[in-house]
């Protein structure tokens, strides 16, 4: 396989005809990989860092593309200073995949749904900070270029970016994980697929210099994660 430029395979879950309890078991598999590799700590340590560099009370965090909901659950639990009032709002496309992350939210008064498509993103969806986790690489540099514009609009102090590094070693070193801690084909095959659409750090650089409004740090995290935090100017580099 040719690392050097990103796939244009569609991932199975790319398909909006796929089956719901495929996705929920997709899901379970997704978010144990991410456990058991520390993806949810990468952004949530970003956004800790995001509110120390500022005095607000009150924050709104949106998560384009949140899928079951898993990381803003994450962050209410970890976000509980009692001085402070977090407002989560989960964006995603498919009515069964939000449904489920409703369901999986009740014991979670603070996490919000709405169904959106993320290129068509309006002027409502302003935020304190703004998230989008595994979801950047199943776009086209095209349709990149198009919501990180709108994201760096929407985000009153930053937004926090985690995807994946392309990388040859990553990929057959997901084969190997996969044989021992993913149950579903869905997961496996879309996790080497998704590896395979996944970033160089030049090409995340080149896409920053599309954003002069912001200021930008991208540094590489394990396993095989790129974690990009953009700044708006008036606050100070991360």
């Amino acid at each position: 396989m040719d690392f050097t430029l990103r796939s244009t395979e569609l991932e199975l879950m790319d398909n909006p005809n796929m089956d719901a309890e495929k996705y929920r078991e997709a899901y379970l598999d997704i978010n144990r990989c991410n456990k058991l590799l520390g993806g949810y700590g990468i952004t949530i340590n970003a956004v800790k860092k995001l509110i120390e560099s500022s005095d607000k009370k009150s924050y709104t965090i949106l998560d384009m593309g949140c899928g079951d909901g898993e990381m803003l659950r994450r962050l209410a639990k970890t976000l509980n200073d009692k001085a402070i009032t977090f407002k989560f709002i989960g964006v995603d496309l498919r009515d069964d995949v939000l449904q489920n992350a409703k369901r999986k939210s009740k014991a979670y008064p603070s996490i919000s749904y709405l169904k959106q498509n993320i290129l068509e993103l309006g002027t409502d969806f302003d935020c304190d900070i703004l998230l989008c986790t595994l979801t950047m690489h199943h776009f086209t540099e095209e349709q990149i270029q198009v919501f990180l514009d709108k994201f760096s609009k929407l985000a009153k102090l930053g937004v926090v970016i985690n995807d994946l590094q392309r990388s040859k070693l990553a990929y057959a070193l997901f084969k190997l994980f996969s044989i021992f801690f993913i149950k579903t084909y869905v997961a496996k095959y879309d996790g080497l697929v998704s590896i395979s659409k996944g970033f160089l750090k030049n090409e995340l650089e080149d896409l920053a210099r599309g954003l002069p409004t912001m200021n930008h740090e991208i540094k590489w995290k394990w396993a095989f994660r790129y974690v990009w935090v953009m700044k708006t100017k008036r606050h100070n580099t991360l």
